[in-house]
């Protein structure tokens, strides 16, 4: 059976297939009560625990992400496949992929074998696949920050499967969830 999910977008068409026992693509994103995901091209918040999570979760699996947040980040993280979406053809970075679709990215995580792929930036990048995105890993932030970048609104269509609160404490500033969402059927 093939799942055919299409989003349009305004520099290109976007379809993602998965088959049986396929890929499960997925958005790894932090945000706060008001959905926003970064100020000036960065986090407005430093959660050593959701660094961790993030560690964790994407250990050994292919990222994706735009230029803008791969220069953000600084360096290619390392035990991933680094896969950074950028529209300068001449764009280049040691120790990354370089692409410039998201459907090429998609396609160089799928031939590194895995079964997850995880999108995890910026906004820019999250609007284009999250119509055809299975599963969101969301750090929900308990407090309002300024910012100007903003995930999008979750639907009626996306159901919290699995969550898990941590307070504030000495090394992290802000109480947060640790929230998998998964769409509904």
């Amino acid at each position: 059976m093939t799942d055919t999910t299409t989003k349009e977008n305004s520099d290109q068409n976007f379809t993602f297939r998965e088959t049986g026992g396929g890929i499960t693509l997925s958005l790894l994103v932090a945000a706060d009560e008001g959905n926003v995901i970064g100020k000036n091209n960065q986090l407005p918040w430093h959660l050593p625990a959701d660094l961790k999570y993030f560690k964790n979760l994407t250990w050994g699996l292919p990222i994706v992400m735009g230029r803008k947040t791969y220069e953000s980040i600084g360096k290619p993280l390392p035990g991933r496949t680094n896969i950074v979406i950028t529209r300068n053809k001449d764009y280049a970075a040691e120790g990354i992929v370089v692409v410039h679709t998201i459907e090429e990215a998609l396609t160089v995580a799928q031939q590194k074998g895995a079964k997850e792929i995880f999108v995890i930036g910026g906004a820019e990048i999250f609007n284009s696949v999250f119509s055809g995105a299975h599963r969101i890993y969301l750090t929900r932030i308990h407090h309002r920050f300024e910012g100007d970048v903003f995930f999008p609104e979750l639907g009626n269509n996306w159901q919290l499967v699995k969550q898990q609160k941590q307070e504030a404490d000495e090394k992290n500033a802000y109480a947060h969830t640790f929230q998998v969402w998964e769409r509904g059927l």
